[in-house]
C-alpha cells in the first residue's frame, strides 16, 4: 500500500507541476512580490521544489489528525517565515526546500507506518 500512496503523491507532484510558469504551487508569481517568491518564480529547480514541498504538505496536512495538523501548520508558517530571509538567495533557498522536504518526507513515512491502508 505504501508503494501506492508514493505513486499518489508522484502524479500529484507530476500534475501540479504542469498548469502554469506563471505559477509555483504554494503561490501565484504573478503576484510575487518579495525577493524569495520571485527567485523561487525565476528558477526552474527551485520552482519543482516548491511544487513537490505544496503537495507533501496538503498530503501531510489532510491525512494528519487535529493535533498533528495544527504542529504541522505552525511549522509550515515558521518555515515560510525562516526562507524569506533567504532573500534571492539560491543557494539558501535551496538549502531551505531541502530541510523542509526532508521533513515533510520523514511525517509521510510517520503516517505509512501507523494507517491501515
Amino acid at each position: 500500500m505504501r508503494l501506492v500512496l508514493t505513486a499518489l503523491a508522484l502524479t500529484l507532484v507530476a500534475g501540479t507541476a504542469l498548469p502554469s510558469v506563471a505559477g509555483a504551487a504554494s503561490f501565484n508569481c504573478a503576484k510575487a512580490r518579495t525577493a524569495d517568491e520571485k527567485a523561487i518564480c525565476a528558477n526552474l529547480a527551485l520552482n519543482d521544489k516548491d511544487v513537490r514541498m505544496s503537495v507533501l504538505y496538503d498530503i501531510n496536512r489532510k491525512t494528519l489528525a487535529m493535533g498533528g495538523r495544527g504542529s504541522l501548520e505552525d511549522a509550515q508558517r515558521q518555515w515560510l517565515r525562516d526562507r524569506r530571509t533567504c532573500g534571492a538567495n539560491r543557494a539558501c533557498l535551496n538549502r531551505a526546500y531541502d530541510r523542509r522536504l526532508s521533513d515533510l518526507d520523514r511525517s509521510m513515512e510517520r503516517i505509512y507506518t501507523s494507517g491501515p491502508f
